[in-house]
């Protein structure tokens, strides 16, 4: 479960990574919203599944 929430953040960061070069290029705005639409999909993604992983316990908060 750990890696999958590691691979899921990394590639957030390469999407908003490419919208920022998308941005900085001059690119059309088009493909600068696919990659800001990819990152706040894949957050909501990540955020569902730790309340998903949560609920069936396979996580447990630090106390």
């Amino acid at each position: 479960m750990k890696i999958v929430a590691i691979i899921l953040l990394l590639v957030i960061v390469v999407a908003l990574g490419r919208a920022l070069l998308q941005l900085v290029r001059g690119g059309q705005s088009t493909q600068v919203v696919r990659a800001l639409t990819l990152r706040v999909g894949l957050s909501i993604a990540l955020f569902v599944l730790l309340l998903a992983a949560y609920g069936m316990g396979w996580i447990h908060p630090n106390v």
